[in-house]
């Protein structure tokens, strides 16, 4: 996703971190929170959801018909916590030393299990 990102519009980035710091909004507020036309946040909107950047569901908010927009979920890429198909025991640790004893038994565990 992060290369589709990189090809968005100002307008288009500007709604998208909207509706993320937002966690979801309605789209009838969204527009105004961007200071664009209803026309243009629309186009927005849009562009966004054909991307599968973001979801839109239907709803009635303040007695009209529009969307709630929501960020899409993101694939989130845990390869690098993997070792084959064994998790890092070190997650969250913010430094490893290599040379400790418990780095050390975890990669001869790995070798192990090959």
């Amino acid at each position: 996703m992060a290369a589709i990102e990189e090809e968005l519009s100002d307008d288009e980035r500007a709604g998208l971190e909207l509706i993320r710091e937002s966690g979801g909004i309605h789209q009838s507020d969204f527009w105004k929170e961007l200071d664009v036309s209803s026309r243009k946040g629309s186009r927005i909107v849009d562009s966004l959801a054909d991307k599968e950047l973001i979801q839109r569901e239907e709803t009635i908010y303040e007695g009209h018909n529009t969307y709630h927009l929501t960020p899409a979920p993101r694939d989130l890429d845990f390869s690098l916590l993997m070792a084959g198909d064994q998790l890092s025991p070190f997650i969250g640790d913010e430094e490893v030393d290599a040379r400790s004893d418990a780095f050390s038994q975890w990669v001869m565990s790995l070798a192990y299990n090959e």
